[in-house]
């Protein structure tokens, strides 16, 4: 059978095996995705040229390792490896201490108790209505998950249920980032006397 027509699974079956071609089909038919992906939270090609080989070099080492384990799902799972990738490298270079759930005023605080299921659709137009005719050029002072939340939703025109599968959390979850996110670009803004243009 032609590899190109193999599925993901069949694939890294093969390149486990010993078939090195497998594993160039399986690079070439996600390279693109992953890639932007990447490219999208650093917005730096030289940094996205790294963390995309790092992450291959990490789906690699897994696979001899024998630490996949999701079969059929090896694009999520491939992008998350590479989000954490570049989760670790925000955490090297950002020094700003922004607004988490667990630092917020309230010890009991919570962005989700707020929100009922029903309030999801209000509450995402909302955000991106906002971010969109405001802060959008703000959003690079923002911690590593909220401005990848960010730029998902509106770079890349993704819903939360498909950023809460990437990111592996749950849509309260993304919702709830996208909260911080705004609070935070808000900190910015007084703290910095921004002026925003309507």
């Amino acid at each position: 059978m032609e590899l190109k027509r193999m599925d993901d699974r069949e694939l890294i079956t093969l390149y486990i095996s010993g078939k090195e071609k497998a594993f160039e089909t399986l690079l070439m038919r996600h390279k693109d995705k992953i890639f932007r992906f990447v490219y999208m939270k650093v917005r730096c090609h030289d940094l996205t040229e790294d963390i995309f080989q790092e992450t291959f070099i990490k789906v690699i080492n897994k696979f001899r390792l024998g630490e996949y384990n999701e079969e059929g799902k090896f694009l999520p799972w491939a992008m998350r490896i590479a989000h954490n990738l570049v989760i670790d490298h925000f955490r090297r270079t950002s020094r700003v201490k922004m607004v988490s759930e667990s630092t917020s005023l309230k010890d009991d605080y919570s962005i989700f108790n707020t929100l009922s299921q029903t309030d999801k659709n209000v509450q995402e137009k909302l955000i991106t209505d906002e971010i969109e005719s405001q802060m959008v050029h703000l959003i690079d002072y923002l911690p590593a998950a909220q401005k990848s939340i960010i730029q998902m939703r509106i770079f890349q025109d993704m819903s939360f249920k498909e950023i809460a599968e990437i990111e592996d959390i749950s849509i309260n979850t993304a919702l709830g980032r996208m909260r911080y996110a705004l609070m935070n670009i808000r900190k910015i803004i007084d703290q910095n006397n921004i002026c925003i243009e309507y």
